[in-house]
């Protein structure tokens, strides 16, 4: 088995990715903290061509070295919007029709396989604070909780692993 190399890959330009269609999918970042975090969920967000990011709270934007460390250019190509209040956003998207889903441990979640996506249907993903998670006022608006099943000592995950689990499963059910 032989590694590609990277003039292999065939990827699209900025300008050409800007053009693609993109997955009916936007993700809502509330209150992170880490810009490494940040600059992450950036980069996957380009790779499964996630429609939005709403970077909300104290979420930090772009330009910022420590979000481009490690979103690698991907705050170019990944549309993104800064909205102070996560909650009025939400409410925004919901009278549009999006479907909205809390990245959280709760009561009644999904696991993401077991999510139900439809190609017709907009959502929007909630990722919370790397301590807190989602707030209790954004849970109480949303439409769904989808939680990833662990089973080792931690109760969590790092907000970008959780996020490029859940983006994936996006992915793979709407692509």
């Amino acid at each position: 088995m032989k590694k590609r190399k990277v003039t292999e890959l065939n990827r699209p330009t900025l300008k050409e990715y800007k053009k693609i269609a993109k997955l009916p999918v936007v993700a809502i970042l509330d209150d992170i903290r880490s810009l490494h975090n940040v600059g992450s969920i950036f980069r996957t967000s380009d790779a499964f061509k996630i429609s939005h990011l709403y970077l909300c709270g104290i979420t930090a934007c772009p330009p910022a070295p420590e979000i481009h460390k490690t979103a690698l250019g991907a705050e170019d190509s990944v549309e993104w919007t800064y909205c102070k209040h996560a909650e009025d956003l939400i409410r925004k998207l919901k009278q549009l029709g999006y479907t909205i889903c809390a990245v959280e441990q709760a009561e009644g979640s999904l696991s993401p396989d077991k999510m139900p996506v439809e190609k017709e249907k907009n959502y929007a993903l909630i990722f919370g604070n790397e301590v807190k998670g989602v707030q209790q006022t954004l849970m109480d608006i949303c439409d769904i909780c989808i939680e990833i099943p662990q089973h080792g000592t931690k109760h969590s995950l790092n907000v970008s692993v959780s996020a490029g689990i859940i983006l994936w499963e996006f992915f793979k059910k709407l692509h």
